[in-house]
């Protein structure tokens, strides 16, 4: 049996111990958003599985004990350096934000920092950069030593740590950072967490319309594209997104490292040089995400077919003091008030034929 069979194998043996409950990002910034009691009642309305949270906020992780919803808690960037450099201050951070709350609440990741490897003007980002393993390493010693065995250690990055994504089999992460992704690979698969990513086909399509069909990047499944290197055929720019990692990380040696989305979504409203940030789009694209990855069997990828791929579309609401273009302030399914910007079942039932 040749060794890219036995880590097909080996990574379905793991995707079967998975859920394929859909996630929801909860992101709270913005100075008109609801409670959050009334917050955590509307995840619970929209059926959300998981919801992730970008600190580890006390208020919501106790209202959150009363639900079936897993959570994944994050460690802000600014905490990392210090968790690096001191065991006790790991340690102090699991009693603080965990065990204050664990098990009544069903925390299930906990996500060191936020693409930190997407900053790296500043030396204290470098210094971040060089920190993140070795906090991850602390943070996942505290929970050992604890015998939490049920929470598992990871961090989301952007697609930009990649060098080259298209084709999909081209796909290589950018050199300057691949000193720190090999360690943070070699602890994913050590521990057997996941990868996550956050992936956005909508800003891929945006920086290229003339070039990417927005079908394709909405998952309408209307066309398809066959990577020539590796003859494998794809129906959406999501999938070729994600397979550009799979393949840089078999390139390095990494096969089995299984891969999870952070962030996905589309924004409803845009400025004018995004005309494809509209309610329809946002609406058709989650829908469509959301049945590819509740769909039993699971559907994964054309590079690694058949894996449940954890999942959070971004997000709860729209947040109206995020910076940036005018998209950046409308990914949210709902609006400030709680209202739906458009019908969304994140279960998935409702997206079965």
């Amino acid at each position: 049996m040749t060794i890219l069979s036995l880590s097909f194998l080996y990574l379905l043996a793991s995707s079967r111990a998975l859920t394929n409950k859909i996630g929801i990002n909860f992101g709270r910034v913005g100075n008109n958003l609801p409670l959050p009691s009334r917050s955590i009642e509307l995840l619970q309305i929209m059926k959300a599985g998981r919801v992730k949270l970008y600190d580890a906020d006390h208020e919501i992780l106790r209202l959150l004990s009363t639900t079936n919803i897993e959570v994944t808690i994050m460690v802000t960037n600014d905490e990392i350096s210090g968790i690096a450099y001191n065991q006790q201050v790991a340690d102090q951070w699991i009693h603080e934000h965990i065990l204050e709350h664990y098990p009544d609440t069903m925390i299930r990741y906990v996500l060191v920092g936020n693409e930190v490897l997407s900053y790296t003007s500043t030396d204290q980002d470098v210094q971040i950069m060089n920190d993140l393993v070795p906090a991850m390493g602390r943070i996942r010693a505290t929970l050992k030593t604890l015998g939490i065995n049920n929470i598992k250690v990871g961090t989301p990055l952007a697609m930009d740590i990649m060098g080259s994504t298209f084709p999909p089999s081209s796909g290589v992460f950018r050199p300057e950072i691949v000193h720190e992704i090999i360690p943070l690979l070699n602890f994913l698969r050590g521990t057997n967490s996941f990868f996550y990513l956050d992936v956005y086909p909508f800003l891929a399509w945006a920086d290229n319309p003339s070039r990417i069909n927005l079908d394709y990047a909405l998952l309408e499944g209307n066309e398809t594209y066959t990577d020539p290197g590796s003859g494998l055929t794809y129906t959406n720019l999501l999938d070729q997104m994600i397979d550009s990692v799979y393949f840089a990380m078999a390139k390095l040696g990494y096969n089995t490292v299984k891969i999870a989305i952070a962030e996905t979504g589309w924004p409803h409203v845009g400025d004018f040089n995004h005309p494809g940030a509209s309610k329809e789009n946002a609406a058709k694209y989650n829908r469509n995400v959301i049945r590819k990855m509740t769909a039993v069997p699971p559907k994964g990828t054309p590079a690694q077919p058949g894996f449940i791929i954890p999942t959070f579309i971004f997000s709860l609401y729209d947040e109206n003091q995020k910076t940036g273009p005018e998209s950046e302030r409308h990914w949210g399914l709902l609006y400030p008030d709680g209202s739906p910007v458009y019908e969304v079942d994140l279960s998935g039932k409702a997206y079965k034929s």
